[in-house]
């Protein structure tokens, strides 16, 4: 009897221990959108769907709509002050956000997304990175991923929000930021995508500072293929939009 008592006891300590160690994991707030309902799954469903993806101008105007969503809901979350605007009529009081803002992007495919998000917050300061995948055989099973070009304000103190409306693996993102990096420390990151694998999540809790990182998901898909394609995902967003590249 004494001995299963401290098996049991041994148990409960153990199964303890793991459900602290679980929540422990990371304080990151992380939101999936596709998780509720709201007009924003109707945006999704058109840029998933192959027959309606094929035009571009839709495509990219989805995008670019998914990103004036996401500004909204990141606006939520920003500081806040109180200022006094002067009506025909009298003097009200109007609370606008109190954080300067910087909106990243990578390009291509981001460009759609960017303008959403710049349509909201249209004071905002922007830089642009160009990453891309080199891939090292024609099966476009392994790659490196580079970046060649970055033209960005200073961010030192500032609000970033990083847009990508696929977070694949998260390896870019996170070259992003790194290179964002040489232009100042950012008091807030923000990543916003529209499609996220779970493993791009993951990989970002694991690689971006935790105590002032959010991550803004419109959909969170379960895993990558071979070629790091999400699935079910929508494809090649780049290519969706502004047409095949060689």
């Amino acid at each position: 009897m004494g001995e299963l008592f401290k098996l049991e006891t041994k148990m409960i300590t153990f199964v303890f221990r793991k459900m602290i160690d679980h929540c422990s994991i990371s304080s990151m707030k992380v939101t999936n959108f596709s998780e509720n309902n709201s007009i924003l799954n109707t945006f999704v469903r058109e840029i998933r769907d192959v027959t309606i993806q094929k035009d571009r101008f839709r495509f990219r105007r989805n995008i670019e709509r998914l990103g004036e969503i996401m500004a909204y809901e990141i606006s939520k979350d920003l500081r806040y002050k109180t200022i006094q605007v002067t009506t025909p009529l009298d003097v009200a009081e109007v609370s606008v956000p109190d954080e300067e803002i910087v909106i990243a992007t990578i390009l291509r495919a981001g460009l759609p997304y960017h303008q959403g998000v710049l349509n909201y917050f249209d004071g905002a300061e922007n830089a642009f990175v160009s990453a891309y995948r080199k891939y090292k055989e024609t099966g476009h099973k392994t790659f490196d991923i580079h970046i060649e070009y970055i033209a960005s304000p200073s961010i030192e103190g500032k609000t970033l929000i990083l847009t990508d409306p696929m977070l694949a693996t998260g390896g870019s993102m996170e070259l992003t930021y790194r290179a964002l990096l040489t232009k100042g420390t950012p008091a807030h990151i923000h990543i916003a995508t529209v499609i996220a694998s779970q493993q791009a999540i993951d990989y970002c809790i694991k690689n971006f500072p935790e105590e002032k990182t959010t991550i803004w998901a419109a959909a969170i898909d379960p895993e990558l293929n071979e070629a790091s394609y999400i699935v079910p995902g929508i494809g090649d967003a780049g290519d969706l939009a502004y047409g095949q590249k060689d």
